[in-house]
């Protein structure tokens, strides 16, 4: 999940608000936008699903529960085979949910159409198009990263999680108990994510493992898994998968959180920032400067200060869910350079 800064449109709100955000208040307000973030999202869920299942059960005549009800068809379709059913979950459908956007946005990384797309580019002056060899060279860590290294690894989360119970059981975990596993993994996984991203920018770490990842100063979709293969394991995947681990969380739950958070991370490094989605800005801007915006959600950011000289530019001003279709950089202009 992405964080999404709500600005305040009174009037020299910007201009004070660097200095009014340091310290224990700014602190405060972090936390209470993570907060909004997250419980909304939750929200969000919830609503969209207690209406799907309301119109699929009125659409398909179920009875019941609906969801449970799907559930017990595939269980049975799998009985005896629940290491299969885990790695259709956990592998196959979480691959399909980041190649399908990575593959519409590749179309415009490669080809600068659609325009209704390439118009709301955060960089305008950058990847239009996108080099054919560098990307041809991403593509190959990407997959090697995905079938490779996570295969390996969602491995050993099926090892672990089956030692300490049955994550394919025959029952679903409710609803509720779903939505706060989810707002537990976030923070897990902003925890993590932060102070193994730091700790991949120390220097005599940089050089050799996180500078394969920032070798695109202006990110698309599919590099947020471009990475060397030790970053990936420490950096991009114990984060996602630890909270599953804890709490030995069905496999259903699992796989929805795989899929959100692919979907969020290829939303982080699009470089678009495109209408009613979560803001790209605040990890755009640490492609751009690389020592700022470690984290996921912010909170750890503001506690540390690594976002305070982003607080000081037009990209956290746009940092904001685009509730219309006028790009930000033509409503939010970048300030006139010296001189002109």
């Amino acid at each position: 999940m992405v964080q999404t800064a709500v600005r305040d449109t009174s009037g020299a709100a910007m201009k004070g608000s660097v200095s009014r955000q340091d310290g224990p208040a700014g602190l405060w307000d972090s936390v209470k936008k993570a907060a909004v973030v997250i419980g909304s999202g939750i929200l969000l869920l919830a609503a969209f699903g207690n209406s799907l299942t309301w119109h699929l059960q009125r659409f398909w005549g179920a009875s019941g529960d609906f969801w449970q009800d799907m559930w017990n068809r595939l269980y049975v379709a799998f009985e005896g085979h629940d290491t299969a059913l885990f790695f259709l979950g956990t592998a196959l459908i979480p691959t399909v949910a980041f190649w399908t956007p990575n593959f519409l946005l590749l179309l415009a990384d490669t080809t600068g159409k659609p325009s209704f797309i390439t118009r709301y580019r955060i960089q305008p002056d950058k990847n239009s198009p996108v080099d054919p060899a560098k990307l041809r060279h991403a593509i190959k860590t990407v997959a090697f990263n995905q079938f490779i290294i996570s295969g390996a690894m969602m491995v050993a989360v099926y090892l672990v999680m089956s030692w300490r119970g049955n994550p394919c059981g025959p029952e679903l975990p409710t609803f509720h108990w779903a939505l706060m596993q989810f707002a537990i993994f976030s923070l897990v996984e902003e925890l993590m994510f932060y102070y193994s991203h730091r700790l991949f920018h120390h220097p005599s770490l940089y050089k050799h493992y996180h500078k394969q990842h920032h070798e695109w100063t202006a990110p698309i979709g599919l590099v947020c898994i471009y990475a060397h293969p030790l970053e990936h394991v420490i950096s991009n995947m114990l984060p996602v998968v630890m909270g599953p681990m804890l709490l030995n969380s069905h496999v259903t739950t699992t796989s929805l959180w795989l899929c959100m958070v692919l979907w969020s991370t290829t939303i982080s490094h699009c470089g678009y920032h495109l209408p009613f989605l979560p803001s790209p800005e605040f990890h755009d801007f640490h492609h751009l400067k690389f020592n700022q915006n470690f984290g996921v959600l912010g909170v750890l950011d503001r506690l540390h200060g690594t976002d305070s000289k982003f607080r000081q530019t037009k990209q956290y001003e746009r940092h904001v869910v685009l509730a219309g279709f006028t790009p930000l950089n033509e409503s939010i202009p970048d300030s006139p350079k010296k001189g002109q």
